[in-house]
């Protein structure tokens, strides 16, 4: 399974797949459309996917999806 994150580090929105960060700068939802699109391209590719979205407030949201 990959999993994509959405979380706020250093005042800054970066996302991570599987733990290593792959983009940083964006905004919120630039950064939820940039994990949805890799998430996507993994799914074409039969994967399982998993993203993880943190909120304002620091709560973690996971969604799931299967290959």
């Amino acid at each position: 399974m990959i999993q994509f994150a959405v979380v706020l580090k250093n005042a800054e929105w970066t996302v991570y797949r599987d733990g290593q960060p792959l983009v940083s700068g964006l905004t919120r939802s630039e950064a939820i459309a940039h994990a949805e699109r890799l998430a996507f391209e993994a799914e074409e590719a039969a994967e399982d996917v998993s993203i993880v979205v943190q909120d304002y407030l620091g709560e973690m949201k996971t969604r799931y999806s299967g290959g």
